[in-house]
């Protein structure tokens, strides 16, 4: 039986105005930040989002937990259209799509005590007595790898991967149907990165949750994900089931993304992997190309590719592409791309 997505975007464009030297704001040309996305993510699952700095995914975040407005397309969320609601009716929309923002240092307020910002969404949300809510507050804190006495501390007096816990625990609080992690370990050592990662694979697991995960690395990604969207300047260039993806990519710069995770050598891969350095400069969001946005980049790029804008199709029932050339259905370009070999081992 097919079951309708828990959250579904439609052809989401987000668009800045840039202010004219003269005329003023909204005049001018305008930054494309998020260019056409479609996606769903399925009850359950977790969708890693990946890609480069700037190229629109904590905006797309953003979008899909409605704090940012879109210009064009829709989002339904447990099949409710949430694109235009307002914030008052958005309120009961807050309690079950919770985000987790990427800086712990300025996303918990320094002057309150960590009780109270795990207990905010519960007030609001009006969980309970006040009992309930320290009750409550107590088991998040120990749900993180956090003690309860920590709940009359302020976040100063953490680390940044305590803090980043202390924000998983608040969105954790009002029992989200849905978690946006916006970059959650970016701003972590890469010590402490792994053991957010291990606290939401288990939470995960324990909880039954389902997340949408924005990172830049695909090796953070993997570890974390059942499929994974690629976005390159606005737009998903190629949506994987995760295993699919990291053995056979099809798009070039998927391939690219690739060669530089560090490989883990298990003895079950000894193919040479070659590291692919993208020449030229990415296209500015405010002047997109008319074809392919990277086409000036990718080493198999065509005239096709030059003229116009692929779109993203399926090249299998859950592996779909945006490139008129994919590595895996392009003969000659997928004897080339077999000399980067796949990421062994656990990726990470």
């Amino acid at each position: 039986m097919i079951t309708a997505p828990l959250l579904q975007a439609d052809d989401l464009v987000k668009e800045y105005p840039v202010r004219h030297r003269v005329l003023g704001r909204g005049t001018g040309p305008k930054v494309h930040a998020v260019n056409g996305v479609s996606l769903e993510v399925r009850a359950g699952e977790t969708l890693g989002v990946v890609g480069e700095s700037g190229c629109g995914k904590s905006t797309l975040a953003r979008l899909l937990a409605r704090l940012d407005d879109v210009t064009a397309g829709s989002i339904r969320f447990q099949g409710r259209d949430i694109t235009s609601l307002s914030r008052r009716a958005l309120r009961s929309v807050r309690a079950e799509l919770q985000m987790v923002f990427q800086d712990p240092y300025s996303s918990l307020n320094p002057r309150r005590r960590v009780g109270d910002i795990v207990a905010e969404p519960l007030r609001v949300h009006r969980y309970g007595d006040e009992t309930a809510i320290k009750r409550r507050v107590a088991e998040l804190l120990e749900m993180v790898g956090l003690s309860p006495d920590h709940a009359v501390r302020y976040p100063r007096e953490f680390s940044g991967g305590q803090r980043q816990r202390i924000g998983i625990a608040r969105a954790l609080a009002p029992r989200p149907k849905l978690i946006i992690a916006d970059e959650p370990v970016s701003a972590l050592d890469m010590s402490i990165q792994a053991q957010v990662l291990n606290l939401f694979a288990s939470l995960r697991r324990e909880l039954d949750l389902t997340c949408v995960f924005i990172a830049h690395d695909l090796g953070v990604v993997r570890h974390v994900s059942d499929r994974v969207a690629v976005m390159y300047l606005g737009s998903v260039v190629e949506l994987s089931a995760r295993e699919a993806l990291y053995s056979a990519p099809a798009h070039p710069y998927t391939e690219a993304l690739l060669s530089a995770v560090p490989n883990i050598d298990d003895g079950t891969d000894d193919t040479p992997r070659e590291r692919i350095v993208l020449a030229g400069d990415i296209p500015s969001p405010i002047d997109l190309p008319v074809g392919c946005a990277f086409a000036a980049r990718c080493r198999y790029a065509r005239d096709r590719c030059r003229r116009e804008k692929p779109v993203l199709r399926q090249l299998t029932p859950d592996h779909a592409v945006a490139c008129h050339f994919p590595l895996t259905h392009s003969p000659e370009i997928g004897d080339a791309s077999r000399r980067s070999a796949p990421v062994s081992g656990n990726g990470r």
